[in-house]
């Protein structure tokens, strides 16, 4: 089927390039823009049975106002003193002038508790989180503010949910053009340096951007007919998976096209015969990746969900791209695209993946053992794993919002920022009796980790229990004494929950909600999908393994060596940020995208080694002979590959972003795990004492031919009999 592929394509090269110029011209003229399905609100990604979403439901029902996003006015005095009382007042005055502004969207700006140092209000926008216009409204307020404060002591800083979203907006916007600077620079440099020529050094970067032009309209179309909508980090990490993969696969392509050349073929005939030959492992490989990505349609929370079908997307544009639109571009350009270097034409002598091939054929046994006690030493760093969910924490501490935040806990508990909130709902039928919920507001200031009760509003007169219009509905703000985000405030929720249960007023049902119940419930969400994604992904990749090697061996311990590397990423990554760095935790995210970046990408290495060692065994070798050949031949593939795939996401680490950081560093780790520990090192050795059993039952090694008749003329050798 491939070589029919590829005869069609390079036969047929310009009506190849004209057809996918076409489609990316007139897809982004015509399709929705990806950018109009992302949303902030990690809670909005939540299904309807959590308790958290049921109360978000009741509050937009009977307290539409209190569903309104907030942004805090943090105020202190510049020289750092306590406020004094005209201070105070001043801070009245501003935050009425503020709410007679006539910013759109703002229903109102209040002053709120004022202590020693600080003092707080909070500015009501109308509008869901995802909405950008309630973005715009928060900066109108801190423009509106600015003039407000000149001639006093005063300082103003706005931060909360709206306010943590402007800058997270602003933050990620940079991080973006950052890593896609930091990633084509990176790719050409690392090309350069591999090819020494300038077009195969620009070439990925031509088609994955052209490809990009494809795909991103492609998911944003889809996103459209599914309604699905995607996480703001989409679009950064699309960019480094379509760069990443499509380099992988250019480079899978033009690393056989150069073989075929230096076997004496004629460039076309080079490049069908690649595809042939190389085709079938890109397009198990990015069937490996796709299943792995799709699985993530199993997901409860809406966040993964919708992720990895848009990578699913991506990774099948590029696949295809890679077996059409760069065949048909290399079969024009010909030899010309290792151009000016010449060493394209000579098979090199005696290189490094030489010594390595040949170490494994010879000591496999030792190999596989040190290889596998290096990947168990990172793992057993992964049984201190932590998650963490601060979302302050992803951003750069300098925002204005991250500032505002430690200001305020000058004075007040970090749970200001986002009270939590507990609603009663009348269940049968009759209006909630005041009283009885005041009381049971009272008894919340003696659970553990609350801090304090908040009034019902400015003329609740003491009042902590604000009644809906038709009273059948009631609602406490309580403010917990830890940040709203972290793993200690959400850890209080449960027993909150259970208090607010058994404590409930007769005839109620009682609910907690607010963004730290929210993250509670998507860290069950969360640990609920991994229990599901990765067997189930497991099981599926294991297949694609299995129909690809005709064989059930080979597959089952190819994917104990990726949950292997897979661990083993956690480990390090914990290792680094737990222990040496001393975070709380690593990002609530980091195993899925550890899972979707390193288990489906370790898994392309795995099989175009395998792929190479069932081809050399087919050629008549031995399986100790095929398994020193296949680290020869496909050894300087992978590791460019994986040497650009890691540098490419350690781009990510430039963003200035806690939550890129952490997840730049594990993926690019775990790549070089995968590429140089797994791929090059732990698979071919394992083969090789496995033997001619790895294939059972399809005998997929059985020899087509005597010795000497593969790609070029050559004979099976180790390290030491040269």
């Amino acid at each position: 089927m491939f070589g029919r592929l590829g005869r069609l394509v390079v036969h047929n090269p310009w009506k190849v390039i004209a057809a996918w110029l076409i489609a990316a011209i007139a897809l982004v003229m015509f399709a929705p823009k990806l950018s109009d399905l992302t949303n902030q609100d990690q809670s909005s990604f939540l299904p309807g049975k959590y308790e958290s979403v049921q109360a978000q439901d009741l509050a937009e029902k009977a307290f539409p106002q209190s569903t309104e996003q907030t942004a805090l006015l943090v105020f202190k005095r510049a020289d750092g003193k306590n406020l004094t009382e005209a201070d105070k007042t001043r801070v009245k005055e501003i935050t009425g002038n503020l709410g007679a502004a006539g910013v759109e969207h703002v229903s109102k700006v209040e002053a709120g508790a004022a202590k020693d140092r600080i003092a707080l209000g909070t500015a009501y926008i109308k509008g869901e989180q995802q909405d950008k216009f309630v973005n715009e409204a928060l900066k109108k307020l801190r423009d509106k503010a600015k003039p407000m404060l000149d001639k006093t002591d005063l300082k103003l800083g706005f931060t909360g949910s709206v306010a943590i979203n402007v800058d997270n907006e602003d933050a990620f916007k940079k991080a973006e053009a950052i890593v896609g600077i930091v990633t084509i620079v990176l790719i050409i440099v690392l090309l350069l340096a591999i090819y020494r020529s300038p077009i195969a050094a620009l070439l990925p970067v031509i088609m994955v951007a052209l490809v990009s032009m494809v795909a991103s309209p492609v998911i944003a179309i889809v996103g459209k007919a599914t309604g699905l909508q995607v996480d703001q980090s989409l679009n950064t990490i699309l960019i480094v998976v379509l760069f990443g993969i499509g380099t992988d696969y250019i480079l899978f392509l033009l690393f056989r096209y150069r073989e075929r050349l230096r076997a004496g073929d004629d460039k076309k005939e080079a490049m069908i015969v690649s595809v042939e030959r190389v085709g079938e492992a890109i397009a198990s490989a990015a069937g490996a990746v796709v299943i792995a990505f799709g699985a993530m349609l199993l997901a409860t929370f809406g966040s993964f969900k919708s992720m990895g079908p848009g990578l699913a997307i991506a990774v099948i544009v590029m696949a295809i791209a890679a077996l059409t639109l760069v065949p048909a571009v290399v079969s024009l350009i010909g030899p010309k695209v290792f151009w000016p270097s010449k060493t394209w034409q000579h098979q090199p002598k005696g290189t490094a993946f030489h010594r390595i091939g040949g170490l494994v054929g010879r000591k496999p046994v030792a190999v596989a053992l040190v290889a596998g006690v290096v990947m168990v030493a990172f793992a057993a760093g992964a049984l201190n794993f932590k998650a963490d969910y601060d979302q302050l924490g992803q951003l750069p501490g300098d925002t204005e919002s991250a500032k505002s935040m430690k200001d305020m806990q000058l004075d007040f508990a970090a749970g200001t920022l986002n009270p939590t909130q507990i609603y009663l709902e009348s269940t049968d039928g009759k209006p909630i009796d005041k009283g009885a919920a005041e009381r049971f507001a009272l008894s919340f200031k003696d659970v553990k980790g609350v801090g304090d009760l908040n009034e019902a509003g400015e003329d609740a007169k003491g009042s902590h229990v604000k009644v809906s219009g038709d009273g059948k509905s009631a609602e406490i703000a309580i403010v917990l004494k830890e940040s709203p985000f972290a793993n200690k405030a959400l850890d209080t929720i449960d027993p909150l929950r259970d208090f607010a249960h058994a404590h409930r007023p007769e005839g109620t049902k009682a609910m907690v909600g607010g963004q730290t119940a929210a993250f509670t419930d998507i860290r069950k969400a969360t640990n609920r999908d991994l229990s599901v994604i990765f067997p189930v992904a497991g099981l599926l990749i294991a297949l694609v393994l299995g129909l690809l090697l005709r064989s059930v061996v080979a597959p089952w311990y190819l994917m104990l060596a990726v949950v292997l590397g897979f661990i083993s990423t956690i480990g390090a990554t914990v290792l680094v940020f737990q222990t040496l760095a001393g975070n709380s935790g690593v990002m609530f995210m980091l195993p899925v995208m550890i899972y979707m970046f390193v288990v489906a990408i370790g898994t392309d290495y795995n099989i175009l080694m395998v792929a190479r060692l069932r081809e050399e065994a087919k050629e008549g070798h031995e399986p100790r002979q095929a398994a020193a050949l296949a680290v020869e031949h496909a050894g300087p593939s992978i590791a460019a590959a994986g040497v650009i795939l890691a540098g490419t996401f350690a781009s990510l680490m430039m963003a200035g972003i806690d939550m890129m950081t952490q997840m730049g560093f594990a993926v690019s780790v775990g790549i070089c795990i995968s590429a140089f520990v797994m791929s090059m090192f732990l698979v071919p050795s394992v083969t090789a004492l496995i033997g001619h059993a790895a294939w059972w039952p399809g005998h997929g090694d059985r020899a087509t031919g005597p010795v000497g008749r593969g790609d070029e003329d050559r004979k099976p050798v180790f390290a030491g009999d040269r």
